[in-house]
């Protein structure tokens, strides 16, 4: 017997990052929206825990017990007091290091499908309550759809959403380390107050209506000056989907992934064949929100 779950990317349409914590972390304002772009994580009972994987990038996926899937395995088998014994498989289609959380999405859907095949019984209250301890973004990679998410980001409100919101997504050349951006941040930050981090209340608003121009005027990213620091051709992505009709075009999260609001599936395609021919990044790819989050299928 065997389990698959599929779970989705994310964007961030809001970041707001505060200070630096004692325990190195930063207070967020995250706004998330689960998109269509999906791994598929699949696992089978096995002698021993391993974890394969497959897709774009598959190369630079870590395969040992350092990969969010295999940890989601063993947090649920240490909690009932089993062996994590199975084989995980992924199937990629998230960009990898592309600020979308595909690793934490890997590792919610390796926790349900652990859950559904030994049959545990965790409630959603537990499930959430592990993803919070593999990382910031895994909570919402269970849940999907749009929410808010404070403190480390892991504490997770569900956000009222009236209609589709169609993005472009264009990965670039290469990775770019998330604890990595949040030291550049600090660098950036120096000497100057940083305000508490909060929603946007027009923001929020505007997701509500499903107004894709409302949108477009209130997304940010406080990360995307970091990004853009270490990662200066990122600019010209940016450039170039703007000039081709995006209303709104940033990094995603951490990046190196940007991503550009459409106001419509014509224009999102438009966005996406102009970036393809720019010269300015890699693959190009199209998808919607809000999605549904991690789901057996």
């Amino acid at each position: 017997m065997s389990v698959t779950v599929r779970v989705p990317a994310k964007v961030n349409v809001q970041l707001a990052v505060g200070a630096a914590r004692p325990d190195g972390f930063h207070d967020l304002a995250n706004v998330f929206l689960a998109v269509g772009l999906y791994d598929e994580v699949t696992v089978t009972p096995a002698a021993e825990l391993r974890v394969t994987c497959e897709g774009p990038d598959a190369g630079q996926v870590p395969l040992d017990r350092t990969n969010l899937a295999a940890r989601a395995a063993i947090a649920l088998a240490g909690r009932r007091g089993i062996e994590p014994n199975v084989h995980v498989h992924i199937a990629k289609d998230i960009p990898v290091a592309g600020g979308m959380a595909g690793g934490s999405a890997d590792g919610a859907a390796a926790l349900l499908a652990c859950d559904t095949l030994w049959g545990t019984g965790a409630s959603r209250e537990e499930l959430l309550e592990i993803c919070a301890e593999l990382g910031s973004d895994v909570p919402f990679s269970l849940v999907g759809g749009a929410a808010l998410g404070v403190g480390r980001g892991e504490r997770l409100t569900a956000l009222e959403v009236g209609g589709t919101f169609h993005w472009v997504f264009a990965m670039a050349g290469r990775g770019l380390s998330t604890p990595a951006v949040f030291r550049e941040f600090d660098r950036l930050a120096e000497g100057r107050e940083i305000p508490e981090p909060v929603a946007s209340a027009d923001l929020l608003a505007a997701l509500a209506k499903g107004d894709a121009d409302a949108l477009a005027a209130t997304v940010s990213n406080d990360l995307q000056p970091a990004a853009l620091s270490l990662f200066p051709e990122l600019a010209d992505t940016l450039a170039a989907g703007r000039e081709a009709g995006a209303p709104a075009a940033l990094v995603s999260g951490s990046g190196p992934t940007t991503a550009f609001l459409a106001r419509d599936a014509g224009a999102a395609e438009k966005v996406a064949e102009a970036l393809r021919v720019s010269g300015t990044c890699g693959a190009v790819r199209v998808a919607a929100g809000p999605v549904a989050g991690a789901t057996v299928l």
